[in-house]
């Protein structure tokens, strides 16, 4: 054996040439074309896991959760809004497109939210039927393609949320392959049947602010000011968008991390643009607080949400309410370990399967193909999606008992701590174990 042989060590992977970004490179060597995909980052980020809470002990007085009971409702819009919407839980389901999803997904969404007494989202694409006649409360997404936007669609919804951003793609617009627009969707979207479609980024009658304003005082003419109106933003600059969003009149303010997911965009986009919904919290609180607003125009949270913990943490950093997407299309049956033959015919695996702007989701619920739609129960998948709303509601007021909270939204910050000095600084709780809060002296 010669000497160099003798002493070779294992092979050592790059950190930054590791094996998925060369075989990225060698994809967009042999095809000239960037990667596309759905979901949010796959990139480890500090997360709400980074977070525990100060459970009650000598200090403070838990509650006992089987005789104290724990208010896990809320109102959205009261600012401006002769209706505002009265949830049951703070946990409401995020806009997902119909085209997206199928109409059955829609529906079971409706079901499984109206079950538990909280609110859909239609997204991008319009309201379909199956979903109005599901869901006690709908919100009506109002975006830059103005897909499917029906001005009779926007009187029959009960709220309205003007998407500006969303957190997976903050300043890009998504996608949606020929191969899942069907008559029906190209009907709803006014568009060519087969072909495939890119959403605007911006909306076309407005380039700030001001011509926001212009276009919520519109929305509340339409709707006779019965309805809120949401403004929807990708974290990016939270702290300067969440402020004039409420100068332009905003009841409700939904801000978007980077965790949260997408149907369908350039991957780049969902690895390298926006901020974690850890650090997007903070900035929006402030804003809220510093213009005397906090409560009085709410605040829901999405990007990355999936148990009741994460929603327990949000509401302590001062959010009204969260947003699901991701985790409610897993609630539904989506990526389940039973498909996995299929998923390895597409050359993924259950739990990675983020390609469903391709239309061939072996559960049926990210699609538009007839025959993988008729695998998809959508009275069942209700059933299993308000399953899981109940878990993370009880699993909420669990810990806000143990923190001696007798409603989720009386959690603060000052229950939390964190375990990492990124953490801490982006949340602006202090270090476990410490008073020190990373960089609290120089913002």
């Amino acid at each position: 054996m010669s000497e160099k042989r003798k002493y070779m060590t294992e092979p050592r992977e790059s950190a930054t040439f590791d094996r998925h970004t060369l075989a990225e490179i060698r994809r967009a060597a042999d095809t000239g074309i960037y990667d596309i995909r759905g979901a949010g980052a796959k990139r480890k980020l500090p997360h709400f896991d980074d977070l525990l809470f100060l459970g009650a002990s000598m200090s403070r007085y838990p509650l006992e959760g089987y005789r104290e009971k724990c208010n896990t409702s809320v109102t959205l819009g009261t600012r401006f809004a002769k209706k505002p919407i009265h949830l049951d839980i703070p946990v409401t389901i995020a806009g997902m497109s119909f085209g997206a999803l199928s109409a059955y997904a829609k529906e079971a969404l409706g079901r499984g939210a109206s079950a538990v007494g909280t609110s859909t989202t239609t997204g991008d694409g319009g309201m379909t039927p199956e979903e109005r006649g599901q869901s006690t409360k709908l919100v009506y997404q109002y975006l830059p393609s103005r897909y499917g936007m029906n001005p009779d669609d926007l009187r029959k919804a009960d709220a309205i949320e003007v998407v500006l951003g969303q957190g997976a793609k903050p300043g890009g617009g998504g996608m949606l392959l020929g191969q899942k627009i069907t008559d029906r969707v190209a009907k709803m979207r006014t568009l060519p049947m087969g072909v495939d479609q890119r959403s605007a980024c911006r909306h076309p009658d407005w380039t700030g602010p001001d011509d926001l304003e212009i276009k919520i005082k519109e929305l509340r003419e339409i709707t006779d000011w019965q309805v809120p109106i949401y403004i929807k933003v990708g974290a990016t600059r939270t702290y300067y968008d969440v402020k004039l969003a409420v100068k332009a009149g905003a009841d409700v303010i939904v801000v978007d991390g980077m965790q949260g997911g997408t149907a369908a965009t350039q991957d780049v986009f969902i690895e390298h643009v926006g901020i974690p919904t850890l650090a997007a919290i903070p900035q929006a609180v402030q804003a809220l607080q510093e213009m005397g607003m906090h409560r009085k125009v709410q605040l829901i949270v999405s990007g990355g949400i999936r148990n009741g913990a994460d929603v327990a943490k949000c509401m302590a950093l001062g959010a009204d309410a969260v947003a699901i997407g991701t985790a409610a299309m897993v609630a539904l049956g989506d990526n389940d370990p039973k498909w996995e033959e299929e998923y390895q015919k597409l050359g993924s695996t259950a739990g990675c399967y983020d390609d469903w702007h391709e239309g061939r989701d072996p559960a049926g619920i990210s699609t538009q193909d007839p025959e993988l739609m008729k695998r998809f129960d959508p009275v069942e998948g209700g059933r299993r999606l308000a399953n899981y709303l109940r878990v993370l509601t009880l699993e909420a007021q669990t810990l806000a008992r143990a923190c001696g909270k007798n409603d989720l939204r009386n959690l603060e910050p000052e229950d939390l701590v964190a375990l990492t000095v990124e953490s801490a600084a982006m949340a602006r709780v202090p270090l476990a174990g410490t008073q020190w809060i990373p960089g609290a002296n120089n913002w």
